[in-house]
């Protein structure tokens, strides 16, 4: 453990240190804090005011008379170093003591709540996560306001020391997996943690596999439906980003405006996002294996306009369609990376002039020109961004197992996918229940939205200890004022 006098050494070598010594008729007062992480006005008005050159304050006088909630004494050298790194100001009284008043007075610096910039929803709140913890953590509390809601404060990154919260609710979370989440957080080894995704990716079941095993959001009504759900949330200081698990593989493809919908058109939707997703998956491997493997199946109605579109096509289906997905996917990069409206310019005036320049020069046919462009929308339906960049990178084995074994590929590469999901799992849930394990319960929230009278008791797959929502034989039940 540190010594104070050697902290003060240490940190006084870093040029936004500021240490003095505060003369009074007794010991003198040292006062140590970074300038860059203070507020000056708690600074001033609520801490240097308390002293004075002519008292005679002993540290616990001191202590009580500094009108700040948060403070604390500590002789600890380590907890002082982390305090002062986070904004507190130490004070040490007389050389030969090692105790230290701990005030906090960090710099609440940063920018204010905002409308959810990749979760945008057309009903609904228009709050989004910051990068500050404690007002992400008062978006959920304002949305949770039980006296079960509870927040453990872990540390990840030797070196960041980045504060990192995890919420749930008691006696409606499984134990097990709240701790299975707090073990694992706590078990990273690493130097530099500044982000949620960074961590996202050590503390999942898998980390070699690109399906993601947790889902991340913007969204604070996102992350109370979750967990009033049974669900951990896990928040990070500095990242507007929460995620939270277990979740299965159909959660990735449930927007959270579904629930805002009527339960009909929600519905209707998710299953319009669903079929687009195996859209976007199957229909170029499906076009490479038709081409070049089973061309007799074409339909005599489509069999003379896909012929007359490719008669000049120089090269094989496959070439033409790995053109097709690259362009598709330097459009989607270089949109992505630019600014906003210029990105916009640059994705539609690019697919526009890309395509018809392709066309001409007789580098793909028309044909696939359509089957690749709806495939590009249907994979932008996926509402979970990491999800949808697992989708655009599933095509491509898929495409290439066509092009070998032409439809018996792609059924060779469908189940080694089933396969290798059916052994993933999201803290120790299985990813693909409630189909595997089957559980017909639990089958009420997955391809359709239910109405809000079905949702009288919470997943079985979540395991837990509070399962009942309500009592369902009140739930169809509407009473007048006159009855």
């Amino acid at each position: 453990m540190k010594s104070v006098p050697r902290l003060w050494k240490e940190l006084s070598e870093s040029s936004d240190f500021v240490f003095y010594e505060h003369q009074t008729n007794s010991e003198p007062f040292f006062i140590g804090y970074f300038k860059s992480l203070t507020e000056p006005t708690v600074l001033q008005q609520h801490i240097l005011s308390c002293l004075s050159n002519d008292s005679d304050l002993s540290l616990d006088d001191l202590y009580h008379s500094i009108p700040v909630a948060e403070k604390e004494i500590s002789s600890d050298g380590d907890l002082i170093q982390n305090k002062i790194l986070r904004g507190n100001v130490a004070i040490q009284y007389g050389q030969q003591s090692h105790h230290c008043i701990l005030v906090n007075a960090a710099a609440s610096k940063g920018r204010n709540v905002t409308i959810p910039e990749i979760e945008f929803t057309v009903e609904g709140p228009k709050e989004a996560f910051v990068e500050s913890l404690d007002i992400n953590l008062n978006l959920i509390r304002k949305r949770i306001p039980s006296p079960e809601l509870r927040i453990k404060e872990l540390t990840a990154g030797s070196v960041s020391k980045s504060k990192v919260a995890i919420c749930y609710i008691d006696r409606i979370a499984n134990e097990q997996y709240v701790d299975t989440c707090i073990q694992r957080i706590e078990d990273v080894q690493f130097d530099q943690i500044t982000n949620m995704t960074i961590l996202q990716q050590m503390i999942e079941d898998n980390s070699n596999s690109i399906f993601p095993q947790t889902i991340g959001t913007e969204r604070p009504d996102y992350v109370a439906w979750a967990v009033s759900s049974g669900q951990i949330c896990v928040l990070m200081d500095g990242s507007p980003i929460a995620i939270f698990a277990p979740v299965n593989l159909g959660q990735f493809f449930i927007s959270f405006e579904d629930y805002y919908l009527p339960w009909i058109i929600g519905s209707i939707v998710r299953l319009i996002r669903m079929f687009s997703v195996l859209f976007s998956v199957f229909a170029t491997p499906l076009y490479v294996a038709v081409m070049t493997y089973h061309g007799q199946g074409i339909s005599n109605v489509f069999l003379s306009t896909i012929v007359s579109s490719r008669i000049n096509v120089p090269f094989p289906p496959v070439v033409e369609v790995l053109i097709m997905e690259l362009v598709i996917e330097l459009l989607r990069e270089a949109g992505a990376r630019l600014p906003t409206k210029i990105g916009q310019t640059i994705g539609i005036v690019g697919g526009i002039v890309l395509g018809t320049a392709a066309v001409e020069a007789a580098l793909t046919s028309n044909f696939l020109l359509i089957i690749v462009a709806l495939s590009a929308l249907a994979s932008f339906t996926t509402p979970i961004f990491r999800m949808s960049a697992t989708i655009r990178l599933l095509r491509f084995p898929f495409i290439f197992a066509a092009q070998l074994w032409g439809l018996l590929g792609i059924f060779i590469c469908t189940f080694a996918v089933v396969a290798h999901l059916l052994r993933l799992t999201s803290l120790g849930m299985p990813y693909l229940v409630p189909f595997y394990p089957y559980r017909s319960a639990d089958l009420y929230d997955t391809v359709i939205r239910p109405p809000y009278s079905k949702f009288h008791h919470r997943f079985n797959f979540f395991r837990s200890p509070k399962p009942v929502r309500f009592d369902r034989k009140n739930a169809n039940l509407k009473r007048d004022i006159d009855e």
